[in-house]
């Protein structure tokens, strides 16, 4: 029973890694470590296009990372947990200790963006 409990806790951890896995979503989360964000600020901000943002926002949302709330007109989006941003700033210190073999790295390549 053990060994299926830390195989569930394996999938989970992976499963979240992959919505930080993909430069878009990523994006879209270093966008709203600032402050709650519309639709139209993201796109904005990261240059993606409209019909992208919302994509990966109701793939974010789903998952539990973003939350969003309407303010009039407008839907704001922001994270759901400061964790998420302390997260994103762990993996910077790391990163900036680790650079050089991550961008060596050919085990790891970019997947194509469909």
């Amino acid at each position: 029973m053990l060994l299926i409990a830390e195989n569930l806790e394996l999938e989970l951890k992976a499963k979240l890694f992959r919505g930080f896995a993909e430069t878009s979503r990523l994006s879209i989360l270093e966008a709203l470590r600032a402050q709650p964000l519309n639709v139209g600020e993201l796109v904005q901000i990261t240059e993606l296009s409209q019909s992208n943002i919302s994509n990966h926002l109701a793939c974010l949302r789903d998952c539990g990372l973003v939350t969003n709330e309407q303010r009039g007109r407008y839907t704001y989006y922001r994270l759901t947990d400061d964790r998420i941003d302390g997260l994103l700033r762990m993996a910077e210190e790391v990163l900036s200790d680790v650079a050089n073999g991550v961008y060596q790295c050919t085990r790891y390549e970019r997947p194509t963006e469909s």
